[in-house]
C-alpha cells in the first residue's frame, strides 16, 4: 500500500528528492574530471596507468556499498527514510573534505571506503519515490532521479572542469560545501515517507545482501529481473569508467573538455529521463519501453567503440542517453510487486545489485581499455565499449524470458506479504 499524500504534499516531496539527488550527484561530478589528474599527482604515473588506479578505487567504492546497502535499506524500512537519507548526505560531505586533503594515494582508497559504507543517497531516496508513487507513476518519478543524474552530469563535470584549473584538490572542496548545504536544506524541509505503522523490525540475516536476495527471491515475479538489471548495469561501466580516459587518449582532451562532453551526457539524459518518459512510458508501457531502451543502449556502444572523432563521440550520445528508458521501467516493474515496508529493502537490493556490477565493472573495462590503449598486438582503444555492447543484447535477450506479464501483479498488500511470507 502506497502512502497516499495531496497532490500539493506529494510534488513538493518529489522536488526535494529531485533536488537532493541533483546536489549530491554535482558534487560527484565535479571530481570526475580532476580523478586521473588527482592520480597522477600522487603517483606519477601516466593516463593509461592512472586508469588502472582509477578503476580500483571504484572497486573499493563498489564493494563496501555492495555489503552495506542492504542495511542501510532494512534501516530505512525500520527507522524512515528520512534520518538515513540525511546522515548520508552528511558523510558525503566529510569524506569529500577527506579526498581534498588526502597526502597520498592510499588516503584516497581510505576515504572511498568510508564512502561506500554511507553511500545510501541512492537506497533511501529510491525507496521514498516508490512509498509516495501510485504503481501507474512509478516509472516515471523513477525517471526524475535518472533526469537528476543528467542534470547533475551538466554542472558537476563542467565546474570541476573550470575549479580543476586551479588544482586538482579544489573541486573536492566544493563538492563538500555542496554536501553540507544538501543536508541543511534537507532537515528543514524534507518530511518522512514511511509512517510509522508501515514500518518493520530490523533483522540482520535479512540486512546482507545475500540474505535480503532471498527474502525478496520469495517473489517469484520479479527474481529473474535482477539478472537483467546486473548485466545492464555491468555494461553502463563501459562509460562510467572509461570516458575520461578514453577521450583524453584519443582525442586529448584536457579537464575543461571532458567536463563539457559530460554536460552534453548530462543534458541528454536529462531531457529523457525527466521529460521524454513521462511522456512515452505511459504510452507505448513499461515493458516495450525495457525493449527500447536497451536496444539504444547498442547503438550507442558500438557508435562509441568506433568514433574516430569528438564530434562522432558526442553525436553517439543521442542514441546512447535513449536507453534511459530501460532502468526506471525495469525499477517500475520490481517495485510494483513488493509491499511498501519492503521497499527500503528492495532498493537496497538494486543498490548492491548496482554495486556488485561496480565491482566487476571498473576493473573490467579500464583494464581492457589500458590494454588495448597500450597493446603492442591488437589496438582497439574502444574496446570497453564492445563489451558494453555485447552485454546490453545479454540482457536484452533475458529480459524477453524474464519479464512478468504487464498484468501480473498482486491486488493489495495483504496478498504481497502474504506471499513473502
Amino acid at each position: 500500500m502506497e502512502v497516499i499524500m495531496k497532490p500539493k504534499i506529494e510534488r513538493a516531496s518529489l522536488f526535494f528528492i529531485f533536488i537532493t539527488v541533483l546536489i549530491d550527484v554535482i558534487g560527484l561530478g565535479i571530481i570526475v574530471p580532476v580523478v586521473p589528474s588527482l592520480i597522477m599527482e600522487l603517483t606519477g604515473e601516466n593516463i593509461s596507468n592512472a586508469a588502472e588506479f582509477g578503476g580500483l578505487l571504484m572497486f573499493i567504492y563498489a564493494g563496501t556499498q555492495f555489503i552495506f546497502a542492504p542495511i542501510i535499506g532494512a534501516l530505512s524500512d525500520r527507522f524512515g527514510r528520512r534520518p538515513l537519507l540525511l546522515s548520508s548526505l552528511l558523510a558525503y560531505g566529510l569524506n569529500y573534505l577527506l579526498l581534498a586533503w588526502a597526502p597520498t594515494l592510499s588516503w584516497l582508497f581510505l576515504a572511498r571506503f568510508l564512502s561506500g559504507i554511507t553511500g545510501a543517497t541512492m537506497t533511501t531516496a529510491s525507496a521514498y519515490i516508490a512509498d509516495i508513487s501510485t504503481p501507474e507513476k512509478k516509472a516515471q518519478n523513477f525517471g526524475l532521479l535518472g533526469a537528476a543524474f543528467g542534470l547533475g552530469f551538466i554542472i558537476g563535470p563542467v565546474l570541476g572542469g573550470l575549479l580543476g584549473e586551479y588544482g586538482a584538490r579544489v573541486p573536492f572542496i566544493a563538492a563538500a560545501i555542496l554536501s553540507i548545504v544538501n543536508v541543511t536544506y534537507g532537515y528543514f524541509v524534507l518530511p518522512e515517507s514511511l509512517p510509522v505503522d508501515q514500518r518493520r523490525l530490523f533483522e540482520w540475516h535479512r540486512a546482507n545482501p545475500l540474505g535480503a536476495i532471498k527474502q525478496i527471491k520469495k517473489l517469484s515475479t520479479v527474481s529473474g529481473l535482477f539478472l537483467v538489471l546486473f548485466i545492464l548495469y555491468l555494461s553502463h561501466h563501459a562509460t562510467q569508467s572509461t570516458w575520461t580516459y578514453f577521450t583524453m587518449f584519443k582525442f586529448d582532451w584536457d579537464e575543461a573538455m571532458v567536463g563539457l562532453s559530460l554536460g552534453v551526457v548530462g543534458i541528454c539524459v536529462a531531457v529523457v529521463q525527466g521529460g521524454l518518459t513521462r511522456i512515452v512510458i505511459p504510452k507505448i508501457g513499461t515493458h516495450m519501453a525495457v525493449y527500447f531502451g536497451i536496444v539504444a543502449y547498442v547503438i550507442g556502444f558500438i557508435g562509441f567503440a568506433f568514433a574516430t572523432n569528438g564530434v562522432w563521440m558526442l553525436v553517439m550520445v543521442l542514441p546512447y542517453s535513449l536507453g534511459g528508458f530501460a532502468g526506471p521501467s525495469l525499477q517500475s516493474i520490481v517495485s510494483n510487486q513488493v509491499p511498501s515496508n519492503m521497499q527500503g529493502e528492495l532498493q537496497g537490493v538494486i543498490t548492491s545489485i548496482l554495486s556488485f556490477a561496480a565491482i566487476i565493472g571498473p576493473p573490467l573495462m579500464t583494464q581492457s581499455f589500458s590494454f588495448f590503449s597500450t597493446s603492442d598486438g591488437f589496438y582497439f582503444p574502444g574496446a570497453p565499449f564492445l563489451i558494453g555492447a555485447l552485454l546490453s543484447l545479454l540482457a536484452l535477450i533475458l529480459a524477453g524470458y524474464t519479464l512478468p506479464k504487464p498484468s501480473l501483479s498482486y491486488n493489495s498488500q495483504e496478498e504481497r506479504l502474504a506471499k513473502v511470507e
